[in-house]
């Protein structure tokens, strides 16, 4: 039994970290100058040229190290130890939110506000309807 260690997949890698991006195959594919299928079988290939690879890695923001050395756990270790969660809970819990106001006497108080736009809308269009009365009566 061996124990070589299997090498990267750097396209796997590339596809990852444009996912991470939020591009798609085809935004890569343009701004490397390629077809979309291109992407595609580069993304399946278990090697890439330097050159290619130098051109993705800068489209991507990122080095061709860090692509050749990409891995998800890192991603994950990274996430998790960032995450700044106050209240100490795990993001599978079942977080409840108390409001510092009631509710209700916000819903009031946008009723509240709607009713006195409403009114200064009646107004204005009232001045208008009157001051085309002058007009008219003006000629």
């Amino acid at each position: 039994m061996t124990t070589t260690a299997k090498p990267k997949h750097i396209g796997r890698n590339i596809s990852r970290i444009r996912e991470l991006r939020g591009m798609k195959q085809e935004a890569l594919a343009f701004a490397i100058g390629v077809t979309q299928q291109t992407v595609s079988n580069i993304e399946g290939s278990e090697t890439i040229d330097e050159e290619k690879l130098d051109a993705i890695a800068e489209v991507l923001g990122v080095s061709a190290e860090a692509i050749k050395n990409y891995s998800d756990e890192a991603v994950f270790n990274i996430i998790g130890n960032t995450i700044n969660n106050n209240d100490n809970a795990s993001m599978n819990s079942n977080i409840q939110y108390q409001p510092t106001f009631n509710p209700v006497d916000k819903l009031i108080e946008s009723y509240d506000e709607n009713k006195k736009l409403y009114e200064r809308l009646v107004q204005a269009e009232k001045d208008k309807v009157e001051y085309l009365e002058k007009l008219l009566k003006g000629k």
